[in-house]
């Protein structure tokens, strides 16, 4: 068994404004109002070294394009006017669970800067703080063994990227200068399955202190993975916990793969002497090809490429995940470094039309023997060059064993490449915020209460008799406040079918494309508070909220009596043609007709009237007639 170390980083956004200034944390759906234009720079650090990831992107020299929002962004965001200070609130939140976690948290709280060129930060860096830190007493249990906390920090969400391409990209300041907590774990995790259980726990903790965010993107979880004889990787962005044992299952193929294409490379005596940054131009010998792809690009003025990669035929074509061979790591660093949408090599030739004939050709022009190989790509004169000497620059990488990355979680479970691993150099002082002496806030939360989704659990399964699925559900979906006052207010209902409504119906509407999520609490009291007086019937409710979920600013009432509400003159014309029709069986069996009346009436009447006022009104039909 391959030996394995995984940590987490878990970034949940925080319910408050901004971090550093007073702008609403929300995310805007409509177009910006204006876009601002920049281009990043990057300086030495108080060491006199450059991060590597910010170097890395430096070179690529793009520029950044910022959607600002007159009514919803500020200066700050723009990085027009300095911070203010620390949100104290989104503070109070990070400390609170920080003594959930039993950390320990600092005498004093410095914000840092830590340095993000892919401008995703219109400062060129991203403001954190370390908050709290963790020792022996601060761990998750899991069925596979405590996993330690070592740090909690409090820093700014991102700016929302719109377009990314080699000359520029786009981005939206709605989302930038969110706080959110980041929770890093040691890495005790030895199993896939462990890092997804550690993830779960750490949510529905988070989710107990009801002051943090909930939806998609707002919590993610970054992995930190290591093998033995391999590398750390940190693979950025998994959103799905159930994500996040694939991932890493593949990560460690991956690394292992590498290493086994490393061994190969060894073996075959490939030297990096032999890697030369030396290209070819085969226009000529692809111009004729029958490839649609070739002719468009050539016809653009691009040219094609090509670059000698000794003694490495067959290995391109490995496959080190599932549907992603060694030379997709290779055209991985060609479209990050160069833009370009990707490269050919000649494990998987022919193809993309280029013929045999071709391929003699852009052999013999390359010198190639028979267990040598190239790569191709097509794309302006500039580009081109720039993404063969990335793909030169990973091979060489390759001989050396697995290069540490930051990658990107791909929704399949495989990773891509993104950038380099930053280094210690990118992180210094935030000159523009003063510290924080946190002991008047931690005063405050000396009898702060914390209820664990444990106790939340049990307490509705004790309190309502609901069963544990249903108590979980309303826990994860965080329906536990509007059960519970729906539950002390409509007190004909059961309350497994509150619990039901809230939960499964919701969830089973959610499936089937019904945009459920429109529809706003006090419009779910309402809809259960009708079922309740008998006004809506049980049956009618899934209906009801499939209608509202596309017209989520209707009427409940009025919809209820034109659509799911039966006129009482009719309901009452249904139940005597019934009772007429089974007046012999009444006489028998008065159970047994009484069963077979309302099932009959049910049946015109069903979705438009509740169960019980058919039966109170059959019942009261009868004894008149008696």
């Amino acid at each position: 068994m391959v030996e394995l170390k995984v940590g987490l980083e878990i970034h949940q956004r925080l319910n408050t404004n901004k971090l550093f200034c007073n702008c609403p944390s929300k995310i805007i759906e409509r177009e910006p109002d204006e876009w601002l234009i920049r281009k990043m720079g990057v300086s030495y650090s108080e060491l006199g070294s450059i991060d590597p990831a910010a170097r890395f992107e430096v070179l690529r020299d793009r520029e950044f394009f910022y959607g600002i929002y007159y009514d919803e962004t500020c200066e700050v965001e723009a990085d027009e006017s300095p911070p203010l200070p620390m949100n104290e609130k989104a503070l109070e939140i990070a400390l609170k669970i920080a003594k959930i976690f039993n950390m320990i948290p600092l005498d004093e709280i410095h914000v840092m800067r830590k340095i993000v060129v892919d401008g995703s930060n219109t400062t060129g860096f991203q403001r954190t703080a370390l908050v709290a830190m963790g020792d022996d007493e601060s761990y998750v249990e899991t069925s596979k063994g405590r996993v330690h906390l070592r740090t909690l920090c409090l820093e700014e969400e991102s700016a929302y990227i719109v377009e990314s391409r080699r000359e520029y990209a786009k981005y939206k300041l709605d989302r930038l200068g969110i706080p959110l907590v980041e929770i890093a774990t040691a890495p005790d995790i030895h199993d896939p399955d462990q890092a997804e259980e550690t993830a779960l726990k750490i949510g529905r903790m988070l989710r107990a202190t009801k002051e943090v965010m909930r939806g998609l993107g707002t919590i993610r979880q970054d992995i930190n993975i290591s093998i033995e004889g391999g590398a750390r990787q940190e693979i950025k962005g998994v959103q799905e916990l159930e994500l996040i044992p694939e991932v890493i299952r593949r990560e460690v193929r991956r690394q292992r793969s590498l290493l086994d294409i490393k061994r190969e490379m060894e073996r075959r005596g490939l030297s990096e002497d032999e890697l030369e940054d030396s290209f070819a131009n085969v226009t000529p010998e692809i111009s004729g090809s029958n490839s649609r792809m070739f002719r468009k690009a050539l016809s653009s003025g691009n040219v094609v490429l090509a670059v000698k990669l000794p003694k490495m035929r067959g290995l391109l074509g490995r496959e080190i995940q599932p549907g992603r061979r060694f030379g997709t790591e290779l055209a991985g660093y060609a479209k990050v470094f160069s833009g370009v949408k990707g490269i050919i090599h000649s494990d998987e030739l022919p193809g993309y039309g280029i013929d045999a004939n071709a391929i003699s050709s852009i052999a013999s022009k390359l010198g190639l023997s028979e267990e040598d190989a190239f790569a191709i790509v097509v794309a302006e004169k500039g580009s081109a060059e720039i993404a063969l000497g990335a793909v030169l620059r990973r091979v060489r990488m390759a001989l050396k064993g697995v290069p540490e990355e930051t990658r990107r979680a791909l929704p399949d479970g495989n990773t891509e490449f993104m950038r380099p691993m930053p280094g210690s150099a990118r992180m210094y002082p935030e000159t523009d915020i003063p510290p924080v002496n946190p002991e008047l806030i931690l005063m405050r939360l000396a009898s702060w209460r914390y209820e664990s989704p444990e106790e939340v659990v049990e307490r509705l399964m004790r309190s309502y008799g609901l069963p544990l699925e249903q108590a979980d559900m309303l826990f994860d979906e965080e329906k536990v406040d509007i059960f519970e006052r729906i539950a002390s207010s409509c007190r004909h209902l059961s309350k497994r079918f509150i619990a039901d409504v809230l939960t499964s119906k919701m969830r089973y509407l959610r499936r089937e494309g019904h945009p459920v999520n429109l529809i706003s609490e006090k419009m779910l009291e309402k809809i259960l508070s009708l079922v309740d007086k008998g006004v809506l019937a049980k049956e009618a409710v899934e209906s009801l909220l499939a209608d509202l979920s596309l017209n989520p600013k209707a009427d409940v009432e009025e919809l209820v009596r034109s659509k799911y509400s039966m006129d009482e003159s009719l309901l009452r014309r249904i139940v005597e043609e019934a009772i007429k029709k089974h007046r012999d069986l009444l006489k028998e069996d008065k159970d047994r007709a009484l069963k077979k009346i309302i099932g009959e009436v049910m049946r015109r009447a069903r979705g438009k009237v509740d169960g019980r006022r058919v039966r109170d009104l059959v019942v009261e039909k009868i004894e008149s007639e008696a």
